[in-house]
C-alpha cells in the first residue's frame, strides 16, 4: 500500500538536474524511509484554493489533498493563525478562552453523548490516546481493524495500520477483517459479512485468551478502497462489538468535516453514535491539529489517574485555526458544495465509465470518490498498471490524484471542499483523456 504511486530513484535520469540534486540532498538529510509521489516528483512552491504551482510556475489542479480541506492557504485560516501567533501561543495548562470555545464549537457538531474532546497534533496521536483510553476503560487489550487500514504511525497504532506493510509487527491482540467490496458483493451483504467477520475475529482472539476492547474503522474505508455505501451497513458490526463488551472508535480523519456532503461526519451516514471519534488532517487546514471526542464515562478513571498533557495539542494557535475552518465550512456552505459538486463529479465519472471498459466501478460520497480500474470485466481483475498510468498521465497534464486499495488499482479522488463546477469539469475532461490514452497502447 505505501508504495502505491511512489517515485523510484531508478527513473532519475529524466529529471531536471536541479530537482535531481535536491532529491539526492533530501535522501542524505532525511534518510531512506521517506517517499515522493509520482514517477516524476513534483517541486511545489505555492498553493491557493484547489491549485498548486511548481517552481516553474506550472499550475496543477489538486484533486487529492484533504489536508487543506477548505483550500490551500485559505485567507481566513491564515489570518486567524497569524493573529493568534502574534499574541500568544502556549499549552493547555493555562486558561484560554479560545481553546475552550473551540472545544465547545467542535462538540456541538456531534451527538450529545460525545461530551469531551482531547486535543493532539496528529491523527496518529489522536488514535494513540483513544487506544489508551479504550484499553483503560474496558480493561481489555484486543482491537479489530480492517485488512488494509491506516490509523497512524506511532508504535501503538502502527500495529493497527496493516497498510504500512508486513515489516510492521502486529501481535495477537490485533485481528484483521476484510474491508467492504461493493464491486464483488451485493450491497445488502456488506453489513452481514462485516459483522460475521468481526464475530470470527473475536472468537479467534478469545481462543488466544484476549478479550476485545475495540473495533476501529475509518468510516469511509479509505485505505481499503473507499466504500461509503450502502449507508447504514456498519451498524451490525457496531452492535456486535457493543454486545461483546467492546467499544466502537470512528476514525474520521478522512471522511469527517463535511467531506461526504450528506453529513458532517462519516459515522452519521450510518446512523451511529460512536463511543469515540478521532480526527486529524482537515481540522486545521494544514496546521497541526487533531483530537478525540468521547463519551465522558470512558475517560473518567483515566483522567483521574493518568491525566493528560500535550505541549502543542490544542494550543491557542491550533484552536484559532480549527475555529476558522469551522467558520469557513459554515459561511461558504462547503458541506452543500461537497454534496452538489461531488454529485456532478460522480455523474461525470460514471459517464466516462460508460465509454471505457477498464472502469469497473465508480463510487463515493460528496467530494471523496473512487474509480476502480479493472481488466477482464467479467472477473473484475484489479489493474494496477492502468491505475498507475492514469495517475501519472493526469500528473503530466496538471491534475493530481493518487491510488489505493488492496490491488493498488483504485483511483483516489479527494479535492479540497472548495472545488467548483468549472474545476470539476476540468478534472473530468482530464480523466476522459487519460483513459483514452491508456487504451492506445
Amino acid at each position: 500500500m505505501t508504495m502505491i504511486n511512489a517515485y523510484d530513484n531508478a527513473n532519475a535520469g529524466d529529471l531536471d538536474p536541479d530537482d535531481k540534486a535536491l532529491i539526492e540532498r533530501r535522501a542524505q538529510a532525511l534518510g531512506p524511509a521517506y517517499r515522493l509521489f509520482y514517477e516524476k516528483p513534483l517541486h511545489i512552491v505555492r498553493g491557493e484554493g484547489v491549485w498548486l504551482w511548481d517552481k516553474r510556475g506550472k499550475k496543477y489542479l489538486d484533486a487529492y489533498n484533504n489536508v487543506a480541506s477548505v483550500g490551500h492557504c485559505h485567507p481566513r485560516v491564515v489570518q486567524a493563525i497569524s493573529e493568534q501567533l502574534g499574541v500568544l501561543n502556549t499549552h493547555t495548562r493555562y486558561l484560554h478562552e479560545g481553546v475552550v470555545a473551540y472545544a465547545e464549537r467542535l462538540l456541538a457538531t456531534m451527538p450529545d453523548a460525545l461530551g469531551h474532546v482531547m486535543f493532539t497534533c496528529t491523527g496518529s496521536e489522536a488514535n494513540d490516546i483513544a487506544l489508551r483510553i479504550a484499553r483503560s476503560y474496558t480493561k481489555r487489550q484486543g482491537v479489530i481493524v480492517t485488512r488494509l487500514a491506516y490509523h497512524g504511525l506511532t508504535e501503538a497504532v502502527a500495529e493497527l495500520s496493516p497498510s504500512l506493510g508486513a515489516f510492521t509487527p502486529r501481535g495477537k491482540r490485533i485481528r484483521l477483517i476484510d474491508g467492504p467490496d461493493t464491486l464483488r458483493m451485493s450491497p445488502e451483504d456488506q453489513g452481514v459479512k462485516l459483522a460475521a467477520d468481526l464475530g470470527k475475529a473475536i472468537a479467534e482472539m478469545r481462543a488466544d485468551g484476549i478479550e476485545p476492547a475495540a473495533l476501529i474503522v475509518d468510516t469511509i474505508f479509505s485505505s481499503d478502497g473507499l466504500y461509503p455505501d450502502p449507508a447504514g451497513f456498519l451498524r451490525q458490526a457496531v452492535d456486535l462489538i457493543h454486545a461483546e463488551g467492546g467499544i466502537f472508535i470512528a476514525d474520521e480523519v478522512q471522511p469527517g468535516f463535511a467531506r461526504t456532503g450528506d453529513a458532517f461526519w462519516g459515522f452519521q451516514r450510518h446512523g451511529l453514535v460512536p463511543d469515540m471519534v478521532t480526527m486529524g488532517k482537515p481540522m486545521g487546514n494544514g496546521f497541526p491539529l487533531s483530537g478525540v471526542a468521547m463519551r465522558p464515562e470512558l475517560v473518567k478513571d483515566f483522567g483521574n489517574n493518568a491525566r493528560y498533557f500535550n505541549t502543542f495539542g490544542g494550543n491557542p494557535v491550533a484552536a484559532a485555526a480549527g475555529m476558522a475552518v469551522l467558520d469557513v465550512i459554515e459561511d461558504e456552505a462547503l458541506q452543500a458544495n461537497a454534496l452538489s459538486t461531488g454529485a456532478f463529479l460522480k455523474d461525470g465519472l460514471k459517464d466516462t465509465a460508460s465509454r471505457h471498459a477498464a472502469i469497473g466501478d465508480v463510487r463515493g460520497a460528496g467530494l471523496f470518490l473512487a474509480v476502480e480500474c479493472v481488466s477482464e470485466r467479467q472477473e473484475n481483475i484489479p489493474d494496477a498498471g492502468r491505475a498507475s498510468f492514469i495517475v501519472n498521465h493526469l500528473r503530466e497534464n496538471s491534475v493530481l490524484i493518487s491510488a489505493t486499495g488492496p490491488g493498488a488499482n483504485i483511483l483516489k479522488i479527494r479535492p479540497p471542499l472548495v472545488l467548483d463546477l468549472n474545476e470539476a469539469q476540468l478534472f473530468l475532461d482530464a480523466v476522459e483523456t487519460a483513459f483514452s490514452a491508456s487504451e492506445l497502447g
